[in-house]
């Protein structure tokens, strides 16, 4: 027989501020090997290696083989949705160089949350799916003071957002490929903007058709996204988005 939940042993995992660096690099869905993830955390290699199998042992990395190298990634996307959760309940870094300031502007601006976008593009994105009539179920805000059954204790499940007749026509129309044997229509509290984006088959294969359409690419060494001039153009002419910046 099980006892209660142990919170206290996820918490001691993630109370090295080295270790929570690797999981933010994770963020975006990628896999990275030990010497890409020690240089993201700001630690040595022998320290890195601990790290790593500390977060693996606790289930919150998988590692696999690809010839001689080991590769980690997010064991999942409950992992993306609890970086997301502690993300709104932890003090933001202090910002105290023009760099700093640059990356975290992007981060806000667009980012990726395990497969799918966050950020301001992301909370766009599902307010045009909402406001287009393309997605029912909701109206895209979070209740923090819970007078709605949005809890941050079940992120993307509270909510039942689906796909209208209208959104199926412009998935199929604008090229999105749901992913079979997944929920379809999930959703994170975004954590930068405190209202929903999507998550799910849909933002998963809304964020491929973007990076396929060449509108959106992956930054070099953040999982910040960014959008090109051609992303600005459609962006606009398809879902009515325009961000500053």
């Amino acid at each position: 027989m099980s006892g209660d939940v142990d919170l206290a042993a996820v918490g001691a995992v993630l109370a090295d501020p080295g270790r929570c660096r690797m999981l933010l690099a994770l963020d975006d869905g990628r896999a990275l090997p030990a010497t890409r993830l020690a240089e993201e955390a700001g630690i040595s290699a022998a320290t890195a290696s601990s790290h790593l199998r500390r977060l693996t042992g606790a289930g919150l990395l998988a590692v696999e083989r690809h010839g001689r190298f080991r590769y980690y990634r997010l064991a999942g996307p409950l992992i993306g949705e609890l970086i997301e959760v502690v993300g709104q309940l932890a003090p933001t870094v202090p910002v105290r160089s023009l760099k700093q300031h640059s990356r975290a502007r992007t981060l806000r601006r667009a980012r990726t949350c395990y497969d799918h976008l966050a950020g301001a593009l992301g909370v766009a994105l599902m307010r045009a799916f909402l406001d287009h009539g393309w997605l029912a179920g909701g109206d895209g805000t979070f209740d923090a003071h819970g007078t709605t059954r949005d809890r941050l204790s079940a992120p993307g499940t509270d909510l039942d957002y689906r796909l209208t007749d209208a959104g199926r026509g412009f998935v199929d129309e604008f090229g999105i490929e749901l992913a079979p044997r997944r929920r379809e229509v999930g959703y994170c509290v975004d954590w930068t903007e405190q209202q929903h984006h999507l998550a799910g088959a849909l933002g998963r294969g809304l964020r491929d058709r973007l990076t396929a359409l060449g509108w959106t690419r992956r930054a070099d060494s953040t999982r910040a996204i960014e959008i090109t001039d051609a992303g600005r153009h459609g962006l606009l002419q398809h879902f009515g988005i325009e961000l500053a910046g």
